[in-house]
């Protein structure tokens, strides 16, 4: 019998592929990645882990992955400014590559011949996680069964679950697509789908609306060494716990929320609402520090280098030739990004209000319109006519 190692979420469709792919005569191992996406609050790791065994499963793996997440995967995206059509931080697709990867490996373990998702043939994911796997082991057989089942619907699925006593909760309604971790939510479907309605306050699970916060705004600092934010507050932190901690306070004062309008992958245009608070204000932190530290030519480049980056991570190429290029040009930026950045957080927004760095280019001297001013004016004449030379007729 031929082994398949499925990525497994304990949901409903998942829960009828372990079924649906042992009746097609796979042993079907199951694969469970904790990447912060709140596993064991609505229901415990044991229960998820009984599900899949109930549903014909002969084994489950689940790992925390959450610190290489972060810092293997979350922080290389920080680093290169990655966003994707201007707001999007990459949250889900960050998190597909790793899921891929355990995929792989755990296939060599077991020695399985194949690995399966539940992704359907519309989105994005499909195509992060069967891109990769096929990086690391072109070998594997990829099996996608929403793509190419007979059921057509949720119904379809329930009764299938029921007929074949897979235990799964049906009683729940879920009017919304939701893909959850450590750095963002992604959040699709239902009344979304209706470009002229504005996203309702039920769409959002961690962040609080902006109009209903205190009238007074939230200051914090945050701290990067070459790149790597380390303290908040001047109180030192492991990556994983200063995300989760901006991700609490961000989220009391509503900030990051966006609704986009965003160019899928696979052709089409989707509206998405994503909610990425600890992600929203290292973004703006570090952006902000570079501003400080980075020559101009530097900096410009860089701002090229990270629609690029975006584009890679959000298209599935993570392991790719030139991501791996562009991380040894995005790490040789960061030497000098070392320094503090300070931040007010109110109503929605996050605004950078302070700037300190030992690697700082700003000259007060030189910026100056006071007595301090050393900035020779009298050079700009000769500068703006050598300038402009090549233009004149």
């Amino acid at each position: 019998m031929k082994k398949v190692i499925l990525a497994y979420s304990g949901g409903l469709d998942t829960s009828c592929i372990i079924r649906w792919l042992k009746d097609k005569g796979y042993e079907v191992i199951c694969f469970m990645a904790d990447l912060g996406q709140g596993l064991g609050q609505g229901e415990n790791l044991e229960a998820i882990e009984s599900r899949a065994l109930a549903a014909g499963a002969s084994k489950v793996y689940i790992k925390d992955l959450q610190d290489e997440f972060v810092e293997e995967f979350v922080l290389p995206a920080l680093a290169a400014n990655a966003v994707y059509e201007g707001k999007y931080l990459l949250a889900t697709a960050l998190g597909r590559p790793l899921i891929a990867k355990y995929l792989v490996q755990i296939a060599h373990k077991e020695k399985a011949t194949a690995i399966a998702h539940g992704c359907t043939g519309k989105g994005n994911d499909q195509v992060r996680i069967e891109v990769a796997a096929g990086i690391l082991d072109a070998s594997l057989e990829i099996i996608a069964p929403v793509r190419s089942w007979e059921f057509k619907s949720r119904e379809e699925e329930i009764e299938y679950a029921k007929t074949h006593s897979i235990p799964i909760d049906v009683t729940k309604k879920k009017p919304y697509s939701i893909d959850r971790n450590i750095w963002g939510i992604s959040i699709e479907a239902g009344v979304l789908e209706d470009l002229t309605q504005e996203p309702p306050e039920d769409a959002y699970m961690i962040t609080k609306s902006p109009t209903a916060q205190a009238s007074y705004p939230k200051y914090i600092e945050v701290y990067f060494e070459k790149g790597v934010p380390k303290k908040i507050d001047g109180k030192t932190c492991k990556l994983k716990s200063l995300i989760s901690h901006l991700n609490e306070v961000g989220g009391f004062y509503g900030v990051g929320r966006s609704d986009m309008l965003e160019n899928r992958l696979v052709g089409i245009k989707s509206r998405e609402i994503y909610e990425a608070p600890a992600a929203t204000i290292l973004h703006i932190a570090h952006k902000e520090l570079e501003a400080l530290v980075l020559d101009r030519e530097l900096a410009h480049f860089k701002d090229i280098i990270s629609l690029k980056y975006a584009e890679l991570v959000y298209n599935g190429l993570w392991f790719s030739p030139l991501k791996e290029a562009l991380d040894a040009f995005v790490k040789s930026t960061q030497k000098h990004v070392t320094g503090s950045i300070r931040l007010k957080l109110f109503k929605g927004n996050c605004l950078a209000v302070g700037r300190k760095s030992t690697h700082s280019l700003y000259k007060k001297e030189l910026s100056t319109y006071g007595k301090e001013d050393k900035f020779d004016q009298k050079l700009a004449e000769g500068f703006i006519k050598i300038w402009g030379m090549p233009y004149r007729r």
